[in-house]
């Protein structure tokens, strides 16, 4: 399968309220961001952003270095089209997450629902590299729970509870919280997700 195609595809055919992972407010995402303590001046990635309004409250609260990722040209398109000119304080970037290559470090590195879409050992492990290397402060990652569904948009996803995804990160960083949400969908259906955030380790 062409993932591009895919995800390029899905953005071009429906709305925000037609797909599953719209938040109206990306509430757990904020907080375990805004519990790292970390000045806002510092650079912070969102990884498989999409067309999500995290950008728009992480402008709004402040951070002045934000970078969103994501593998769908169009996804990125229509939230630069509903932030106007602030989409002008944004790095955006239009790649697949494994084949990313920073070009600088990032002090957060924030992911929800864009990790468990790799099933291969050798995908989490080009992903996770990229973490130990290129954050140097915090982690925050969402994940379809053992609870959640073993698909999203028809791809099969990897589901994790917390000891499998603190154990996946556990060389270079030490947990700081969890919790579990239940996500409901614009269609009302739920969707089981766990968050972790993690600060760097200093030895």
């Amino acid at each position: 399968m062409n993932k591009k195609k895919h995800w390029e595809t899905v953005y071009n055919t429906k709305t925000p309220q037609e797909v599953s992972w719209t938040q109206k407010y990306p509430k757990t995402s904020i907080e375990f961001i805004k519990s790292l303590k970390i000045d806002s001046s510092k650079p912070i990635i969102d990884v498989g952003g999409g067309d999500s309004h995290l950008v728009d409250v992480l402008i709004k609260e402040g951070f002045t270095d934000i970078t969103v990722l994501d593998i769908s040209e169009k996804a990125l398109l229509c939230a630069q089209e509903r932030l106007g000119e602030n989409a002008k304080k944004v790095s955006w970037i239009v790649c697949d997450i494994l084949d990313f290559k920073p070009n600088r470090n990032y002090s957060i590195w924030h992911d929800r629902a864009a990790f468990h879409f790799l099933t291969e050992a050798s995908q989490i492990e080009n992903y996770t590299e990229k973490i130990n290397r290129y954050v140097s402060e915090g982690l925050v990652i969402g994940t379809f729970s053992e609870n959640g569904p073993l698909k999203c948009s028809g791809l099969n996803i990897s589901q994790y509870d917390f000891d499998k995804l603190k154990a996946n990160f556990k060389k270079k960083f030490k947990i700081i919280e969890e919790k579990e949400e239940v996500h409901i969908t614009p269609f009302d259906t739920t969707q089981n997700f766990i968050f972790m955030s993690f600060r760097k380790k200093t030895d």
